[in-house]
């Protein structure tokens, strides 16, 4: 619990968000949509892109240095906007960041998968290191038992939605090589799909026409933006008044990419000068 001698002063501080790269403005998108009023600072950091590949050493060691770095710039709450940063590092980030509040985006994920879920046969969809960490699979057996999980790997994925190849023929090519044949047959299918990579979102459609339309589809941003909201009231952190908050962009490395590729994710366009570049 943040003490109210933290909350009180701190309200109106604006909320801190990181990813690895462009991916997590998915979940600023959501977060914006659900919390008008609050201000945000978001952090890609695309120079070490991506964090699904890496050592859970490196994974955590990065996550602090960018964590540590939104901090300095003074904000009320952090959400870590990387699944693989979620599961590799949220117990070190609450540790070192005590008392501001850490949300990831997991927890949340695999909350709404086991509530969407009927038969209780659920299918994880990640990067590499997400699905090596085994988070998911663990938050879905504690929240759910008996529940039958298969979480599959499906890396290029983040190159498909980074390149802007998001539909068509590439797109569907690859969604059918990762996960038709766990699909294939509608008696043991799962009926639910859990999307835990930021980046995936916005590979909805392709993914529709591989999984089926009796496939329920769980996007963790709107899940993790209602956790947030939740956990600002609870802490008295949520900022008052109705005019709409502040937006800071910044990113570890190319800022013109930065802006190409993210406009597509965040769902409104904006410029390189309108990303600040920083040096963790």
């Amino acid at each position: 619990m943040v003490s109210s001698d933290f909350s009180s002063p701190h309200r109106h501080f604006p909320i801190g968000v990181f990813d690895s790269g462009v991916g997590g403005l998915t979940v600023l998108r959501a977060l914006r949509d659900r919390l008008p009023a609050e201000s945000f600072v978001y952090l890609g950091d695309t120079a070490r892109l991506p964090y699904g590949t890496k050592s859970p050493d490196s994974v955590r060691r990065y996550s602090l240095q960018a964590s540590q770095f939104l901090v300095s710039r003074g904000i009320k709450c952090l959400v870590v906007a990387c699944n693989t940063a979620s599961a590799m590092a949220l117990p070190l980030l609450r540790e070192r960041l005590s008392p501001i509040p850490v949300i990831g985006v997991i927890e949340p994920g695999a909350a709404a998968g086991c509530g969407a879920s009927r038969s209780g046969r659920i299918a994880v969809i990640a990067t590499e290191g997400t699905v090596a960490g085994g988070a998911y699979q663990e938050a879905i057996a504690r929240m759910r038992a008996g529940a039958q999980v298969q979480a599959r790997a499906c890396t290029l994925f983040v190159a498909l939605a980074e390149e802007g190849w998001t539909e068509g023929e590439i797109a569907e090519t690859v969604a059918r090589r990762y996960l038709e044949d766990l699909f294939a047959t509608p008696a043991r299918a799962p009926d639910t799909l859990v999307l835990g990579c930021t980046h995936f979102p916005v590979l909805l459609g392709a993914l529709r026409r591989v999984v089926g339309p009796e496939v329920t589809i769980v996007d963790s941003a709107a899940t993790t933006a209602a956790a947030v909201a939740a956990e600002l009231a609870e802490l008295q952190l949520a900022a008052s008044g109705i005019a709409p908050g502040r937006l800071t962009l910044m990113a570890t490395d190319g800022a013109a990419r930065f802006a190409r590729v993210g406009s597509r994710f965040l769902g409104e366009p904006f410029a390189a000068d309108d990303v600040e570049l920083v040096d963790l």
